[in-house]
């Protein structure tokens, strides 16, 4: 990518991730589809660490998503592998793509001293193009040789796609007065609207927490983080987040989700999660404006989650904010397809603190200089008070621009 094309949205730098007992990494240029960048990222956990995780939704879900489906919930004592690859997603690559997942485990298993069926697997870009494991394989001896334990901003490199900046996100927090480091990466851009996971996203933390805890910990927060976001109301065939917990920290095993003491652990990694899926949203494929989308007085949180995506997601409205049009029109109808209740003549909706309509019609007090104003800000709020309940929900969405088109018109050639 060009400086030109970065998003506006991206940060100045990469945000410090300091390494973490218990992980090592490395990446490699295995030209998978790229030449003359790392497509290739290997972390190693020590012996003994938990992972969660939560993938896609999609009904036609890739190689990799069903090789981690089931390695998640071995029964191996292997140690824990992640391989990463970008290029190619290895989805509806028929018997070429389950063997390629076969062969790359087995190949991690034996390099980095691990159970095939401990290893997971993660791939990211073109559909319909198998992946050539050989090329993987080969260049693990570099990456067995080259294991660090402080390679966070090159691993996030090197899993991008049409990414214009890689993704980070840390935190340091605590357990039972012990310090507790969360470091995470993430890529996406397109192919956004996720469904349990965004993309590719993986965490890591030392916190010695027992596998179930973990799981329901991350798929709680999943849902107010990650499916949160939508750049373009597609759902990804190979949507995976993993969470890997070391326990190399100094506390008691957590066993209860109840346990008092993971109260500030749960906060910091509500915050990472939050701030990489703002972080792949600010990188939308075209991206000029960040919206977010308050929808409250709903008949439930998960109708005006609803609602809210249908308002994130219509190209409508999306198009309406990329030409700096306060469009409420387009709102209106977006709220009543949504198939959520809603009565018209009870509906408020505000741009920033603007108040657009109400009981029906345009707001008295509205102005269309107001709206033109407040549309040429590069953060837009809308907010919708349906006026029938205490539902609430909070979604994150850009606009939808000539660039998306560019960008996914050219994507395969």
């Amino acid at each position: 990518m060009t400086d030109s094309k970065i998003s506006p949205f991206a940060p100045v730098k990469f945000p410090s991730l300091p390494p973490i007992v218990g992980f090592e990494m490395a990446t490699a240029e295995a030209g998978v589809k790229y030449q003359g960048r790392t497509d290739l990222w290997v972390l190693k956990a020590q012996e003994g660490t938990q992972v969660a995780g939560v993938f896609t939704q999609n009904l036609c879900p890739g190689a990799p998503v069903d090789w981690s489906r089931k390695a998640l919930k071995s029964n191996s004592n292997g140690r824990r592998i992640l391989v990463v690859n970008s290029g190619t997603a290895n989805v509806f690559g028929g018997q070429k793509s389950r063997d390629a997942v076969i062969e790359t485990a087995q190949g991690a298993a034996k390099h980095f001293g691990s159970e095939s069926e401990a290893v997971l697997l993660a791939s990211t870009g073109v559909i319909g193009e198998p992946l050539e494991a050989s090329k993987l394989i080969a260049k693990f001896p570099d990456i067995q040789a080259g294991l660090t334990n402080d390679g966070w901003e090159a691993a996030a490199r090197a899993i991008m796609t049409t990414d214009t900046h890689p993704k980070g996100a840390s935190a340091l927090t605590e357990i039972d007065g012990r310090p507790i480091r969360i470091n995470g990466i993430a890529k996406g851009s397109g192919m956004i609207a996720p469904d349990m996971a965004t993309m590719l996203s993986f965490v890591a933390t030392d916190a010695k927490i027992a596998q179930p805890v973990l799981q329901e910990l991350l798929s709680e927060l999943t849902q107010s983080t990650f499916n949160a976001i939508t750049v373009d109301s597609d759902t990804s065939t190979s949507d995976t987040l993993l969470l890997f917990a070391s326990g190399a920290a100094a506390h008691e095993q957590i066993t209860d989700i109840s346990d008092p003491r993971l109260s500030a652990f749960k906060a910091a990694l509500k915050d990472v999660l939050f701030d990489l899926a703002m972080q792949v949203i600010k990188d939308g494929e075209g991206i000029t404006k960040f919206v977010t989308v308050a929808v409250k007085g709903a008949v439930s949180d998960i109708s005006a989650k609803r609602i809210g995506m249908s308002i994130a997601n219509s190209p409508l409205v999306k198009t309406a904010i990329a030409g700096e049009d306060a469009n409420w029109g387009r709102i209106v109808m977006a709220v009543g397809k949504a198939g959520e209740p809603a009565e018209r003549d009870k509906l408020s909706i505000w741009m920033g603190p603007h108040l657009l309509a109400q009981n029906g019609q345009i707001a008295e007090s509205y102005t269309e200089d107001d709206g033109a104003a407040y549309m040429k800000q590069s953060e837009i709020d809308i907010t919708v008070d349906l006026g029938l309940g205490t539902g609430s929900a909070a979604v994150y969405t850009c606009d939808l621009t000539h660039g998306y088109i560019e960008i996914n018109a050219d994507y395969r050639s």
